[in-house]
């Protein structure tokens, strides 16, 4: 039963391996009739890729051209720079290792740069002068407008200097000297008001410097500015105002320098004194300005120590404030008060009445340093 079953399988199996083959071949032939052809499905007509750009299109095109163009530019611009810098940079460091030869002789090129630098300066300076020759030339005028003009100005010149003199004189009766922030005030003469000063050093001097701040309200036959005194000695140093001038005495009263010298009442005005006892080389000094000196004075004295020392009156009794006299006591303000145990130079003299007088202390007596203790009705205001 099972034999026929093989048979027609073997059968079948032969009957579809035929089938097979020519179905191979006539797909082998097929396809090669295709390859030989066109392909249905191709376009037999060329394509046109081309086409015409929109605005907006050209628009971009033109922006990046622009960009690239910059771009190139700058890079073009930056090697031109960079280049330029280190040809500078090579000529600085040669320049620089010449200078550090001071022996060595010029190279030309330091030579034609030095040159060309002083041609480039002459040139400056001629052009400076054109142009300023140029508008003075452009600037004239008629010369019955330029008479007008210049008399305007000089008129307006003159207005000028009267109210400065006017603020400088409503200033001077006002405020203190410059640099100075405070002053002891005196506001009558009384043989009660006046002030103790107490130096930082004992006043045995053979030479010294005294400056002071002045502004008086009244001057009599003798105003004492400042005075120091011993019991044996009350003349050791006094400088004082007179009706017609200024008195400084060291060692006595016979030991007198006397200028005619007037100071303006309701004024600043700034006093200086020196003496040396080597020489009796003594000098009075009115803002700045020797007005009186001579020799021979005091000479080999020295000024003791031990004594009292007061501002606006004379030490004329055995204690402080004892035996004063009402009419040589000082009334209106001083400021400035300074004492050195040496002779200031002439610079330092005017510096010491200059614009930062106040902030200069003598070693001696230092004014805003020093104690100097106001009695009766004298204060400080500022």
């Amino acid at each position: 039963m099972h034999l026929p079953v093989i048979l027609f399988c073997a059968l079948w199996s032969a009957v579809s391996a035929d089938n097979s083959d020519e179905y191979e071949l006539m797909y082998v032939n097929l396809d090669n009739e295709i390859d030989n052809g066109l392909h249905p499905t191709e376009d037999p007509t060329p394509c046109d890729c081309s086409r015409e750009n929109s605005e907006w299109d050209k628009l971009f095109i033109m922006l990046e051209n622009s960009q690239m163009r910059e771009g190139m530019l700058l890079q073009a611009t930056d090697d031109v720079l960079r280049g330029e810098l280190q040809k500078l940079r090579a000529e600085l460091g040669r320049l620089a290792g010449s200078l550090a030869r001071p022996c060595a002789p010029v190279a030309p090129a330091e030579a034609r740069l030095a040159r060309a630098l002083d041609e480039l300066l002459q040139t400056s300076r001629d052009a400076s002068r054109r142009l300023a020759r140029l508008e003075e030339a452009g600037a004239l005028q008629p010369q019955e407008e330029a008479g007008r003009a210049l008399g305007a100005v000089l008129e307006e010149l003159r207005q000028m200097q009267a109210d400065l003199r006017a603020v400088q004189g409503w200033a001077a009766g006002r405020w203190l000297p410059a640099g100075c922030e405070t002053a002891i005030l005196f506001p009558m003469r009384s043989k009660k008001i006046f002030a103790s000063v107490h130096p930082a050093t004992p006043m045995k001097l053979e030479a010294f410097s005294a400056c002071i701040w002045v502004k008086a309200t009244d001057v009599l036959n003798k105003t004492v500015l400042f005075s120091y005194g011993t019991k044996r000695n009350p003349y050791e140093i006094q400088l004082y105002l007179s009706y017609q001038s200024i008195v400084l005495v060291v060692g006595g009263e016979e030991n007198r320098l006397v200028t005619d010298t007037v100071i303006s009442l309701a004024t600043w005005t700034h006093l200086c004194s020196t003496w040396n006892s080597e020489k009796g080389h003594v000098a009075l000094w009115v803002n700045g300005d020797l007005v009186a000196a001579t020799v021979d004075m005091a000479t080999g004295h020295v000024v003791p120590e031990g004594g009292i020392l007061q501002v606006g009156q004379e030490k004329n009794g055995c204690c402080v404030g004892g035996g004063f006299d009402e009419t040589l006591a000082f009334s209106g303000r001083l400021t400035g008060f300074n004492i050195w145990d040496r002779v200031l130079s002439k610079e330092d003299i005017r510096k010491a009445g200059g614009a930062e007088s106040c902030h200069i202390r003598g070693n001696v007596v230092g004014w805003a340093v020093t104690e100097i203790q106001p009695h009766g009705g004298a204060q400080y205001v500022s």
